[in-house]
């Protein structure tokens, strides 16, 4: 089993070249406002790349994973005076504009002392064992502080 640490975040760790993921709504001048934003450790690189409607934390939400442009593109300044930055998918790219009511996270691998009681966590896919118990290939848990969506 995979342990994934959820640890809180900021616009300021968001670095050119990493890895996101932005449940977002979309604006009229074609960018995404986010909701939330994930930072992806390194070897979640390439999960669900894209961009796609039907998110569900928020009505007509979207979801992008991509890799944030290591161009001056990053963490520029919107029309808003919000920071935002470009993200590129294989298919093209979205400008993510990151207000400062949005939720920021960042993964890393964990391990099993990680699974405190009280830590939240959350599990995508479980398999209910012939004993009644479940196993799971991979389960995120917040650390230090660090809450799920």
């Amino acid at each position: 089993m995979v342990v994934t640490a959820v640890l809180k975040a900021t616009v300021a760790d968001i670095k050119p070249g990493a890895y996101i993921g932005s449940g977002a709504v979309p604006q009229p001048d074609g960018s995404q406002k986010a909701v939330e934003v994930h930072i992806f450790a390194e070897s979640m690189r390439g999960q669900g790349d894209g961009h796609r409607p039907g998110w569900y934390g928020t009505t007509n939400g979207t979801m992008t994973n991509g890799a944030v442009e290591p161009t001056g593109a990053v963490l520029s300044q919107a029309g808003s005076g919000e920071p935002s930055f470009v993200v590129k998918y294989k298919e093209g790219d979205k400008r993510i504009v990151v207000p400062a009511t949005a939720h920021i996270v960042r993964y890393e691998v964990g391990n099993r002392d990680d699974l405190k009681a009280g830590a939240p966590f959350a599990i995508q896919a479980a398999a209910k064992q012939p004993d009644g118990t479940f196993t799971v290939p991979r389960i995120n848990v917040g650390r230090d502080g660090g809450r799920l969506f």
